[in-house]
């Protein structure tokens, strides 16, 4: 069973999260809103372990 990683594991995280804002940028609320929950789906279907994914629920409530 794998465990959700929740240390740093992004090499050159400013670069991603830069990359991740360009992704918004110029677009309105609900195409942002958009793009995340595809983006999201993408990943979930990528990770494929329900347990991990529920981990991340988990985490991303206590934030």
């Amino acid at each position: 069973m794998a465990k959700l990683v929740t240390t740093p594991n992004i090499p050159r995280p400013d670069d991603f999260y830069a990359d991740l804002l360009a992704l918004h940028e110029g677009r309105s609320k609900d195409e942002s809103d958009a793009i995340n929950a595809r983006l999201i789906l993408i990943l979930a279907n990528h990770i494929g372990d329900r347990e991990v994914l529920v981990e991340a629920f988990e985490a991303a409530k206590a934030e």
